[in-house]
């Protein structure tokens, strides 16, 4: 019976699971574009496309690297917790040795890998980021205010693969539901990243993209070229 579902949960399902996260990442993608207000946004990105690249590279490798922002500067502990808890959501999935053999069994193709120690070290990472990020959520009042219990949820989505696949992988219980509980939690991760603010996984290099054209080409980034804005 456990076997059935495993085939069930890495077969049939994954695949149903990965084209309703790639669709709706792409959908997504396109509906952020076709709804920038032409006058506003579109219409300065061509003609001045040169100046536009240049703001949007700054942009995205500035929020990309820690303390790259005055933003990320302000609050420096809380910086380490979010590229603590961003790098190992990332790095984990895409490079586990596990995940790796199952994408070949499968799929037909595999990834480069990590180690198991660097794989358990980004894994508690991410754990003990969550606890911190849960406790500013709590602490902080101007945080606190505008948190609902969808946060939470979200987070619980994007935590839950980790906190499974540890326990699987450190042989703590049974190891066959932990693995298929895993599995499950994976998939319910990639399909709720294009419904949900985990959607940011792509907005968030597109937002960056647009604010930097926007201060690249109308607010001052020209250097007064004689545009209106």
């Amino acid at each position: 019976m456990e076997m059935d579902i495993y085939r069930l949960v890495t077969g049939p399902v994954a695949w149903l699971a990965f084209s309703i996260f790639f669709v709706g990442i792409i959908v997504r993608a396109v509906l952020y574009i076709k709804g920038l207000d032409w006058q506003l946004d579109r219409v300065a990105y061509k003609p001045q496309g040169k100046y536009g690249i240049r703001g949007a590279v700054r942009s995205i490798v500035s929020w990309l690297i820690p303390f790259g922002t005055h933003s990320w500067r302000f609050y420096p502990f809380f910086t380490l917790v979010f590229f603590t808890f961003h790098i190992g959501v990332l790095v984990v999935p895409i490079f586990l040795q596990g995940h790796s053999i199952l994408l070949k069994e499968r799929f037909g193709f595999g990834m480069p890998t990590i180690s198991d120690f660097s794989a358990d070290m980004l894994t508690i990472g991410v754990l003990v980021a969550a606890v911190f990020i849960v406790l500013r959520r709590i602490a902080l009042p101007e945080v606190r205010i505008i948190t609902t219990w969808y946060d939470y949820l979200i987070l619980a989505i994007a935590v839950a693969p980790f906190l499974t696949g540890f326990i699987a992988a450190k042989g703590i219980g049974d190891y066959n539901f932990w693995i298929i509980s895993h599995i499950i939690a994976g998939e319910i991760l990639l399909v709720a990243i294009p419904f949900t603010k985990l959607s940011h996984f792509i907005l968030f290099f597109m937002t960056r993209m647009q604010i930097g054209m926007d201060f690249g080409i109308k607010r001052g980034g020209m250097k007064s070229k004689g545009m209106a804005w």
